[in-house]
């Protein structure tokens, strides 16, 4: 009896599964189009670029879409900034963070998780994550120490981090939680949006994030002392918009929305549900078409804290060696499937703490600056220091989901993962 040879993979010489490559962009951007160019015309039309000066009556875009985005979470408050990084600045001042102070982190994260903890003088303490690619809740716990005072949990890659356990453990330890939501807009974790379960929300609107404004931020929270706190150091004129007594004034920086941004992030804010709703529509499909070959190859998926709270903007899955995983993951190109190995120690990729070598390093900007010198105690950093992280992330490869995506494409994209599967895996 014959039977058909197994298809060969365009790596070999193949016809790819994917005709083209889905754009390297995030939804988005994908989705700008007349109603943001109408967006920023309408705010040039009417030459109010600073929410704080107008000749005309009438709310600024800055101010609605704060309007709408705590709303949108979930949360009392909500204040526009000019970046993510300037979003965690100002939510550590918001919850106090200060010389000294430690702040567990992730080991994959954008660097700029940590380095904006060092930017208040705090010390940024590194956790190893787990199969959901976010913080072990039990290493958290290991790392708590006297001098600890809050912990980050990152929401990468879409998907919500444990935290009913985060936030058990910071209420038997007397912590403050900040959640860095740059890759989780519009997930939830057990019914309640990212950005609305902690003291403080951090959320990025970069062009590479889920909605954009080009570059900016947000910070959310129900706490109004934590938001007049981040309002404060947000503005430097903040004292001529607050009512505040003097005495109660404290000094500040400038990280305000323009806006422009602000009214591309209406419309972009208006266009969140709709991109979810369909990343997750077409994860699903892709899940259901891969597990069985994954399956019968030895490949595990990544575990999801919360499958439905998932914004499904990625796809992620562990091969048994790193070697297998970049194997798979240039297969998977050669078909035109966009994917990723999550850490290559030769790459350097800010998302991995092995590669932040100014934060290893304890590098400051002056001879007797920086929070390590600040904190007066001996702290250490190395390459080697969360090597559960490093061989998940090694042995990790990730599919972007697209919300553009068509059925077709989709059925293209199963039948290349499959074919690369079941000859590399």
């Amino acid at each position: 009896m014959s039977t058909s040879a197994a298809p060969l993979l365009a790596i070999d010489g193949g016809t790819p599964a994917r005709e083209r490559m889905e754009p390297y962009m995030a939804a988005g951007g994908q989705a700008l189009d007349d109603a943001e160019e109408q967006a920023v015309l309408d705010v040039l039309r009417a030459k109010q670029l600073f929410r704080f000066f107008s000749d005309e009556e009438g709310e600024s875009h800055a101010d609605k879409l704060e309007e709408e985005f705590a709303q949108s979470v979930g949360s009392a408050h909500a204040l526009a900034v000019t970046s993510g990084t300037a979003a965690l600045i100002c939510g550590l001042q918001g919850i106090g963070i200060g010389p000294g102070d430690e702040v567990i982190v992730p080991a994959f994260t954008w660097m700029a998780s940590a380095t904006s903890v060092m930017a208040v003088g705090g010390i940024p303490i590194i956790a190893e994550i787990d199969e959901s690619l976010t913080l072990d809740p039990d290493d958290v716990e290991r790392k708590i120490s006297p001098h600890t005072k809050a912990i980050m949990p990152v929401h990468m890659r879409g998907a919500p981090a444990r935290m009913d356990a985060i936030q058990d453990i910071a209420g038997r330890h007397g912590l403050r939680i900040i959640e860095d939501c740059a890759q989780g807009n519009g997930a939830s974790f057990q019914g309640r949006r990212l950005g609305s379960i902690g003291d403080v929300g951090c959320f990025s609107l970069q062009f590479s994030k889920i909605i954009t404004t080009g570059e900016g931020g947000m910070v959310t929270t129900s706490d109004r002392q934590v938001w007049q706190r981040a309002f404060m150091f947000h503005d430097v004129a903040a004292s001529n918009r607050l009512e505040l007594p003097e005495e109660e004034v404290l000094w500040g920086a400038n990280f305000r929305m323009a806006e422009i941004p602000a009214a591309i992030g209406l419309v972009q804010l208006g266009r969140l549900r709709g991109i979810v709703t369909a990343a997750r529509a077409r994860k699903e499909m892709l899940m259901a078409g891969i597990e069985p070959t994954a399956a019968g190859k030895g490949v595990t998926f990544r575990e999801i804290p919360d499958p439905e709270g998932d914004s499904a903007i990625s796809l992620a899955m562990f091969l048994e060696t790193p070697a297998k995983a970049q194997a798979v993951a240039r297969g998977l190109n050669a078909e035109n499937i966009s994917a990723g190995v999550l850490y290559r120690p030769e790459q350097r990729d800010f998302h991995v703490y092995a590669h932040w070598f100014p934060v290893l390093s304890q590098r400051a900007w002056t001879e007797g600056g920086g929070p390590w010198r600040w904190a007066k105690r001996e702290l250490a950093y190395s390459p080697e220091m969360c090597p559960r992280s490093l061989d998940l992330l090694g042995r990790a490869v990730t599919i972007n989901v697209s919300p553009a995506m068509r059925n077709a494409d989709v059925e293209e994209t199963i039948d290349g993962v499959t074919k690369v599967l079941e000859a590399l895996a």
